[in-house]
C-alpha cells in the first residue's frame, strides 16, 4: 500500500466506509460486536464506489469465520464477543495490516458507539497506508441502524503532527480508553491515553 496525503485518506475511507445509516440485524437481546462488524462489512460489500482492499480483505476473511472455514496462514481473526471486541490481522513479508473493531455502551442506556480503525504497519512501525483511518458510528436501539458520525466524540483524529509525525490509534479490548500512539521522527514514540466518560473521550 502506497503513502497518500492524508487528504487523500481520508476521502477514501470515507467513501469506502460513510454510508449515512447502516441497519443491524441480530438475534437475541441486543447486538454483539460481531452483529456490528457483520452490518458494517455487508454495507461496505453491497454500496462501496471504490476497492477498498483493507476493508475487502476483512470481509473476506469474515465470511470464512461465518462459515468455519480456516483462513490462510498470515491471516488471523479474533472475535471477542464478551469483550465487544475484534481485531483481524494480515501479513506479507515485514508488512501487518491490522483492524479493529469495539463498541462501548453509552451512559444513556439508548446508544452505543461503535469504533473503527485500520492501521498499517512495516518492520513494526506505523506506516499509514492508502486506507488507515479511525471513525466512529452511533448505534440507537430505538432505530436498530448504526449512523456515521462525522466527527470523533470528544477529540479531533489527527493523523499527523505539524512536525510530519505520524499518528495511529488502539482500541481497547479490555478497558474503555483508546490509547493514541505519535512515532516521531527519531523513531521514538510517546503515547496519550483517550478517557471515555460514557458518552465521549477526553485527553
Amino acid at each position: 500500500m502506497k503513502r497518500v496525503s492524508l487528504a487523500l485518506v481520508f476521502a477514501c475511507i470515507v467513501t469506502a466506509l460513510a454510508a449515512q445509516t447502516i441497519k443491524v440485524n441480530y438475534q437475541g437481546a441486543k447486538p454483539s460486536i460481531s452483529d456490528f462488524a457483520w452490518a458494517l462489512l455487508s454495507d461496505y460489500e453491497n454500496n462501496a464506489e471504490d476497492t477498498d482492499e483493507s476493508t475487502a480483505a476483512m470481509l473476506q476473511a469474515w465470511k470464512k469465520y461465518r462459515k468455519g472455514a480456516a483462513l490462510p496462514k498470515n491471516e488471523t481473526l479474533t472475535v471477542d464477543k464478551k469483550s465487544g471486541y475484534v481485531v483481524f490481522e494480515s501479513t506479507f513479508e515485514n508488512q501487518k495490516l491490522r483492524i479493529e473493531m469495539c463498541y462501548w455502551n453509552e451512559a444513556d442506556g439508548k446508544h452505543k458507539l461503535i469504533a473503527y480503525n485500520v492501521g498499517l504497519y512495516i518492520d513494526g512501525k506505523y506506516n499509514p497506508g492508502q486506507y488507515d483511518g479511525l471513525f466512529f458510528y452511533r448505534y440507537a436501539d430505538a432505530t436498530k441502524k448504526m449512523t456515521y458520525l462525522n466527527e470523533a466524540p470528544g477529540f479531533e483524529v489527527l493523523y499527523c503532527t505539524d512536525d510530519g509525525s505520524q499518528v495511529s490509534y488502539t482500541l481497547p479490548r479490555t478497558g474503555k480508553d483508546i490509547t493514541m500512539t505519535t512515532w516521531n521522527l527519531n523513531g521514538t514514540t510517546k503515547q496519550k491515553t483517550l478517557k471515555w466518560n460514557g458518552s465521549k473521550f477526553a485527553k
